[in-house]
């Protein structure tokens, strides 16, 4: 007990940095965990907190309900198609702009690159949406005028299925890539230069350098940030999706997020909106442990 106390009194100036990030997750994570009950019950927001207590227990009804609905095969399907897309195509992004930048070689050149890369993230998706509405508008948007040039009908591009989720993950790519390269570009900087003299000494060309030092240095930071991104493939972008979709595109872009909005806030439905949205968690769950179990099994860190 007395080194316990030796080792908070000694270190009290770092748990009072810690403790504004502990209490946050205290707050916003760990307390409304209790909530999660009402899955299992049937809750209709009387009584407040206290109701959660006293609304009739129903088991697993609010899960079955879900899964017999049309609705799980649409959310589940669009969900892992959309997340699959943006883990082929975002998650790379980052490590590829951070090599490049680091192959930079006028430091002003590289700093303005990376304050230009850096500026969407800095926007939010409501910016980016409307952004996105004016560019893609059939009327008066610059995508219409190019395709009367090209000599073809102006499509309504946000409004077809078939390019909604295209637009999805290019807009994703485009605002957060630049933000993603500040872990990489650290963990560039951490390597040791002298391994990059010696391969120049060997006559190692700049792309030999990449591939054999840089890539496999990296190799750490890339497998427990994509063990990340594997955890949250279930945990759509709510504000991009909700502030780019319509009725006209449900079909390939509603996602667990937006329903659960509509579900839960809009109609109400507090118990069933609660089942689909720990189903979500539990399954983004389970890809975490695998892919954290891979990673390790391929010899690189996990997250633990």
């Amino acid at each position: 007990m007395q080194k316990i106390k030796t080792f908070f009194c000694k270190y009290r100036y770092l748990h009072l940095m810690m403790l504004p990030c502990i209490l946050f997750f205290l707050i916003f994570k760990y307390v409304p965990m209790y909530g999660l009950i009402i899955a299992f019950k049937d809750y209709e927001a009387v009584g407040g907190f206290w109701g959660i207590l006293s609304a009739p227990f129903v088991g697993l009804q609010n899960f079955k309900r879900f899964f017999s609905s049309i609705y799980f095969g649409r959310l589940l399907r669009n969900t892992l198609l959309i997340s699959t897309y943006r883990l082929i195509f975002s998650f790379p992004a980052p490590v590829i702009m951070a090599i490049l930048i680091n192959e930079i070689r006028s430091t002003r050149f590289k700093r303005t690159v990376q304050t230009i890369t850096y500026m969407p993230h800095f926007l939010s998706w409501v910016i980016v949406s409307g952004l996105l509405i004016v560019l893609l508008s059939p009327t008066s948007g610059p995508a219409a005028g190019l395709f009367r040039l090209l000599g073809k009908e102006p499509v309504a591009l946000l409004s077809d299925t078939r390019y909604f989720r295209s637009l999805l993950v290019i807009s994703e790519v485009w605002k957060s890539v630049g933000w993603g390269t500040i872990i990489y570009l650290a963990a560039i900087t951490g390597i040791d230069q002298e391994i990059y003299e010696a391969a120049t000494v060997d006559g190692a060309s700049r792309l030999q350098k990449i591939f054999k030092i840089t890539l496999p240095q990296m190799a750490d930071i890339i497998s427990i940030m994509l063990i990340l991104a594997v955890g949250k493939i279930l945990d759509e972008n709510f504000e991009q999706v909700f502030n780019m979709y319509n009725p006209a595109v449900y079909e390939v872009a509603d996602v667990f997020e937006t329903y659960v909005y509509r579900t839960g806030i809009l109609n109400a439905q507090y118990s069933y909106s609660a089942a689909v949205g720990v189903f979500k968690s539990v399954v983004s769950l389970v890809l975490v442990l695998i892919t954290n179990k891979l990673a390790r099994l391929m010899g690189n860190e996990g997250i633990w």
